[in-house]
């Protein structure tokens, strides 16, 4: 079992009176809907730093060569680009 921490969070009254409105609709508890958000809020930001890193390695010559490799068969049905706005 994972080592548990204990923290005292301030909520301001509005957020948490919708926080026990929607935790009640989703037949939850508060302890496991505030670590279901903060575990996705931290895979997010670790998302973005990846992509982050590495577009700073990224090499714009290789990315074109790559492109220009890629072929010019027509698009399959339902993956064309939308038109220009």
């Amino acid at each position: 079992m994972a080592t548990l921490s204990n923290y005292a969070l301030r909520l301001q009254t509005s957020i948490m009176d919708e926080l026990r409105t929607v935790v009640e609709e989703e037949e939850t508890t508060l302890n496991q809907f505030i670590n279901v958000a903060v575990a996705e809020k931290l895979a997010a930001l670790r998302t973005e730093r990846y992509f982050w890193e590495r577009a700073i390695r990224a090499n714009r010559a290789d990315f074109l060569a790559i492109l220009e490799s890629a072929g010019t068969d027509a698009p399959i049905e339902g993956d064309e680009l939308p038109p220009a706005a």
